[in-house]
């Protein structure tokens, strides 16, 4: 099924694949969200802690050398939206803007979901050291960290058992990808696309994991199917109430752990996928990376990061490159490091690759 580009700034193709893929295109009233089914998260709730605050052992931030690295991070922007106003200073020991995260994304399950699953294990991790070394190159001033993105919940074409129409992966392929990022000396992401579940009911699953300091979350609102459609069918949507309780939910593993920051990856590619922008909380404890995740030529690619990531700042952002899907069109180019280095404001601090 076709999405007419008037409508969308990227084509979204539904993928033939058991599973959906993040093949992302280049192109109410408020329920209560513990009842089952429930698609629409409560408001932020900022709930006071119950168990013991661990005190994190990372020292504190240096503000005058984390404001040089936002400045430099801008990227000359003279709008006045970049480096983000009124942003908290980190929790000791977080990566952005001190580091570039370069990402494989996909799964173990299907070579047709992204380059993570797409290869052998070592022809992976030796492709994504080189992809490191090259972002290394293009800016010597930012060290870059690897990173595995894992989709760990999946939307797929089949309703299930409870007719939520996503797939959890087993822990032990989460086991398996933090051994595989070991020896990369790579961080973790897990991915949810929760279809017609919701974030309240996957999120928390993943708590064992997100308590390791190596582990952060990403949340895909393309197949957050709010209104009960199939996932596939048409672009889904997150609210900021969405990214709220998600950043809150992070934010208290964080403090209770005594933890560094989390890193939280917040796909987009229409201005539908995240409504209410201006509404999302920041916070010492969770790094919130806006991720410009639509597939097509270069100039395509250039007006769906200008239009949803620069023009509507959250606090730092993130850019796709698609191996394949990217060169499907004329010029039949993906962009290299160098040439989305020079392109956008702000730089891009997370890198990911399908």
């Amino acid at each position: 099924m076709k999405f007419n580009r008037a409508l969308f700034p990227a084509l979204f193709v539904l993928c033939t694949a058991v599973f959906f893929t993040n093949c992302t295109s280049d192109t109410g009233k408020k329920a209560d969200a513990k009842k089952p089914g429930d698609t629409t998260a409560k408001k932020d709730e900022d709930q006071p802690d119950t168990l013991g605050v661990v005190k994190s052992s990372y020292p504190p931030t240096d503000k005058a050398q984390y404001d040089s690295l936002l400045k430099f991070n801008a990227h000359g922007d003279t709008s006045g939206r970049w480096p983000v106003k009124g942003a908290p200073y980190p929790l000791g020991g977080a990566i952005l803007p001190y580091k570039r995260v370069v990402a494989f994304y996909g799964n173990l399950y299907s070579k047709k979901m992204g380059i993570l699953g797409e290869l052998p294990p070592n022809e992976m991790l030796a492709k994504l050291k080189g992809e490191v070394k090259h972002w290394e190159k293009a800016d010597p001033k930012t060290p870059v960290q690897p990173a595995l993105h894992y989709i760990a919940v999946v939307a797929q074409g089949d309703g299930g058992k409870d007719g939520k129409f996503r797939y959890r992966m087993p822990f032990k392929q989460i086991d398996s990808v933090l051994v595989l990022a070991k020896k990369a000396h790579a961080i973790v992401f897990l991915d949810v696309q929760v279809a017609l579940s919701n974030i309240q009911a996957e999120l928390p699953l993943f708590e064992k994991y997100l308590k390791m300091p190596q582990v952060h979350f990403g949340m895909d609102p393309e197949f957050s199917m709010k209104d009960g459609s199939k996932p596939g069918r048409k672009i889904g949507t997150y609210d900021a109430a969405d990214v709220n309780y998600v950043s809150n939910y992070l934010a208290n593993i964080v403090r209770k752990n005594g933890l560094p920051p989390k890193i939280l990856v917040v796909h987009r590619f229409t201005k539908k996928m995240v409504t209410n922008y201006k509404n999302i909380k920041l916070r010492p404890e969770v790094q919130v990376v806006m991720d410009m995740d639509g597939w097509g030529e270069p100039d395509l690619k250039t007006g769906t990061y200008r239009y949803f990531i620069n023009q509507e700042p959250v606090q730092f952002t993130g850019f796709k490159l698609f191996y394949k899907n990217d060169i499907k069109k004329a010029p039949h180019h993906m962009l290299t490091p160098e040439e989305v280095l020079s392109r956008y404001k702000p730089y891009p601090i997370y890198i990911q690759y399908q």
